[in-house]
């Protein structure tokens, strides 16, 4: 039976990675304001009145314990040129944010990616829905900002990255 689940994990894997989505990099801070992170493909709008979005964060991850003590977290919409802040909060790096560029938001005084980000969400933690080995978490968005001058969105799929197609 083991086997059989191990298989079916593999299998949706490949699955969702076939779909591919824009790429976040969600943060938050501790109360002491050390920076927390990961780098999130599991991101959507849930409601115009109020405005929400939601991420799914994992169990296993060291942000999750933080975002939800803190109540509250930024959405950092990657562009192109962002791939490798993706790439550095996919990682077990100790100092993920030693390798980017960041600064607190106005709106929660949260990491702000402003240079890998075509666009910001700065959210409070509206609801927590533990899911499987996830936790979905509805934040309400308190200030947001897009900036159409940047590079075009970073997407993941097929596992691996890649721009927004040009318009043609």
């Amino acid at each position: 039976m083991a086997d059989e689940t191990a298989l079916a994990a593999t299998a949706f894997r490949t699955l969702m990675a076939s779909h591919p989505g824009g790429v976040a990099v969600v943060t938050t801070a501790d109360e002491d304001g050390v920076p927390y992170g990961f780098t999130c493909t599991a991101l959507c709008s849930v409601s115009l009145d109020p405005p929400r979005l939601l991420v799914c964060a994992a169990h296993g991850g060291r942000t999750l314990p933080v975002l939800t003590a803190r109540g509250a977290f930024v959405v950092n919409m990657l562009h192109a040129d962002g791939r490798d802040a993706a790439e550095v909060f996919t990682s077990r790096t100790a100092d993920r944010f030693g390798q980017v560029s960041w600064q607190s938001g106005p709106a929660t005084g949260l990491p702000v990616l402003g240079d890998d980000a075509h666009a910001v969400a700065e959210c409070r933690v509206a609801a927590l829905y533990p899911c499987g080995d996830h936790t979905i978490v509805v934040g309400d968005v308190l200030r947001s900002e897009v900036r159409t001058t940047d590079p075009a969105p970073l997407l993941y799929g097929r596992r691996r990255f890649a721009p927004w197609p040009s318009e043609a």
